[in-house]
């Protein structure tokens, strides 16, 4: 792997800690201005790393940042009200 694909996962990491809400590919594409089928390649990557987790709302698949539900559950299990993400 090279260091452009190891540079390319980190800003989609990067943006997914900050949009705990989760993501669309479509708009991870637009945030970091990468063609989507680019962005489908290195999202399954990191998912098959359990860095990343999937999940359909409706007609749209969201992405988030398994440590940002971990650290949700967390949270939860605190006595906080906070929807997590099934």
């Amino acid at each position: 792997m090279n260091t452009s694909d190891e540079q390319i996962k980190k800003k989609i990491i990067e943006l997914l800690r900050k949009h705990p809400e989760g993501l669309t590919i479509k708009a991870i594409s637009e945030f970091l201005k990468l063609h989507r089928q680019t962005v489908v390649k290195y999202i399954f990557e990191l998912k098959g790393a359990g860095i990343v987790y999937r999940r359909r709302v409706g007609s749209a698949t969201l992405n988030y940042l398994v440590e940002v539900l971990e650290k949700i559950k967390e949270i939860s299990e605190e006595g906080e009200k906070v929807a997590i993400p099934e």
